[in-house]
């Protein structure tokens, strides 16, 4: 199997996020701040050799670590977020600006368009915007795919039959993706492409059910499995105690965690085939789960993740999957959501050894 991990640029400041949460902000600031909501809560996460590290280096320092690290243990490729809105405007561009400038970086990689609006969201304010998604029409289309075409044109840049792989977080919110697809891909013939490959994620949100309109699927976990493979009695259970623990804070006016599930049932829960498409579908896993350093209380915790657990899983998907096939795993570098195979003070370099461990088949 081919592991892809999905890859945060969050590490280097941008003047929007100085304004929207103040000078200096980063991923690192959320993740420093975190604080343990219970005993045994093991936060804040810190990184190996306490590396806070900043991906807007020139010299691509990190970059190359990063890759060391991913090629040394068993890792395919990156999968970039990419943040683009109308009027050519993007967000955290730079890391993989970089990264084209330097070919000398042996990873092979491609983007997640990341097709969702920015608010407040990690302070629970999600009605307050701060970039609008707006996707525009044909001329922006055009521009979206000019940008992109230097990536696509570079030899470590991810294709299937030839064609660029174009993941989209959230297809089914684009309305004209038909009208889009076929721009991209008169686009890619024009420049000496078959066309684009365009993936749409399985995510915990909305499902894309316009089959016709993308070549694939895969499955990003593990909020996938969480929303829309527990069974009814599963979910109510689940939804029954969340209800509980926020009255319980409401009436003690306390801040007691309210969301927390057991990750042993999530990996068994993936192994559910309760979708069925007439394309492509490739798997996915998690390293671990805890976004409490972005939503405090409010936030949803995984009970139980270990590398021994992880290592499990990938067992697992290594039985069910192609040979050489895509297996996408969340995550590269997710800090601020406890979710991160880069090797941090508490577990060292497990997760990365289970990886290898295995691929190589050990």
């Amino acid at each position: 199997m081919k592991l892809i991990a999905m890859y945060l640029p969050q590490y280097h400041r941008i003047k929007e996020n100085d304004l929207w949460w103040g000078n200096g902000y980063t991923e690192w600031e959320a993740v420093k701040r975190a604080v343990p909501l219970f005993k045994g809560h093991e936060q804040p996460k810190v990184p190996y050799n306490k590396n806070y590290y900043d991906l807007s280096n020139e010299d691509a320092k990190t970059l190359k670590w990063q890759v060391d690290l991913a090629n040394e243990y068993g890792i395919f490729g990156f999968c970039f977020y990419h943040y683009w809105f109308k009027d050519n405007k993007q967000l955290l561009e730079k890391p993989m600006e970089i990264l084209l400038a330097h070919p000398e970086i042996n990873i092979n990689y491609c983007i997640c368009w990341a097709n969702e609006s920015w608010t407040r969201t990690w302070y629970g304010l999600e009605q307050e915007v701060l970039m609008e998604q707006d996707y525009g029409g044909l001329k922006e289309w055009e521009n979206h795919f000019n940008y992109l075409l230097p990536f696509f044109k570079d030899t470590r840049y991810i294709k299937i039959n030839e064609k660029p792989v174009v993941h989209i977080y959230k297809s089914c919110e684009i309305e004209e993706l038909s009208k889009m697809k076929d721009c991209w891909n008169k686009l890619a013939h024009e420049n000496g492409f078959p066309g684009i490959y365009l993936i749409t994620a399985n995510t915990g949100g909305g499902l894309e059910r316009r089959e016709e309109l993308v070549d694939a699927y895969y499955n990003f976990e593990p909020g996938f499995t969480l929303n829309h493979r527990m069974k009814f009695l599963e979910r109510l259970l689940f939804g029954l105690r969340i209800w509980m623990k926020m009255q319980l804070n409401k009436l003690l006016h306390k801040k007691k965690i309210e969301r927390i599930i057991d990750a042993k049932k999530i990996y068994k829960y993936m192994k559910r085939e309760l979708l069925v498409y007439n394309k492509p579908v490739f798997k996915g896993t998690y390293v671990s789960w805890d976004n409490t350093p972005r939503r405090s209380f409010k936030g949803l915790y995984y009970k139980n993740t270990s590398p021994k657990l992880f290592y499990k899983s990938l067992l697992d998907l290594k039985r069910s999957v192609g040979e050489d096939e895509f297996v996408y795993i969340n995550a590269w570098n997710e800090w601020g959501e406890g979710c991160f195979l880069e090797p941090d003070e508490e577990n060292g370099f497990q997760y990365l050894e289970m990886i290898k461990r295995a691929v190589e088949g050990e």
